[in-house]
């Protein structure tokens, strides 16, 4: 398995994948209206934007397709949209993303990642050596709502 950068064309796809990750992983951190809220199936115009401006990987799955996604920003120098289809977790998939970003970050000088992680998420990223900074609140416009996060940091 080794993660390929996204084409612009995938977007939607991408977007699902995000939709239904959080569907499936957040639903024991967030109420059930707020995760409906911050998951619309219409793909918001920023999201495009992001796939075509960033190194954005996805890694495919035999059966599945494309599987798991990932990107890093490169204006704030921070990890985005780790997701993985929740019949594929488990595969190593997000690691594999994880494991080239970080790579992606110290060719292009990045001396750390940061990142905001769900609750429910925040093993996983200490798993790859990121540490807690602070919890913190996550405005999100498509919630509607202010989300519980917790900041994070790994130097590179």
């Amino acid at each position: 398995m080794t993660p390929r950068l996204a084409r612009t064309d995938e977007t939607a796809t991408l977007w699902r994948i995000r939709n239904l990750a959080i569907r499936h992983g957040c639903q024991s951190v967030y109420p059930a209206e707020l995760i409906t809220a911050w998951t619309p199936d219409a793909l918001p115009e920023g999201y495009f934007e992001a796939v075509r401006a960033n190194p954005f990987y996805v890694v495919d799955d035999p059966d599945y397709g494309v599987a798991a996604t990932g990107f890093l920003d490169l204006t704030g120098g921070s990890v985005e949209a780790i997701f993985t289809l929740p019949v594929c977790n488990g595969k190593g998939y997000a690691s594999a993303i994880m494991q080239t970003l970080m790579m992606e970050a110290r060719q292009r000088g990045f001396s750390q990642l940061t990142l905001a992680a769900t609750p429910n998420a925040c093993g996983f990223y200490q798993r790859h050596g990121f540490s807690i900074v602070r919890e913190s609140l996550y405005h999100s416009a498509l919630a509607g709502a202010a989300l519980p996060c917790v900041e994070m940091v790994r130097e590179l």
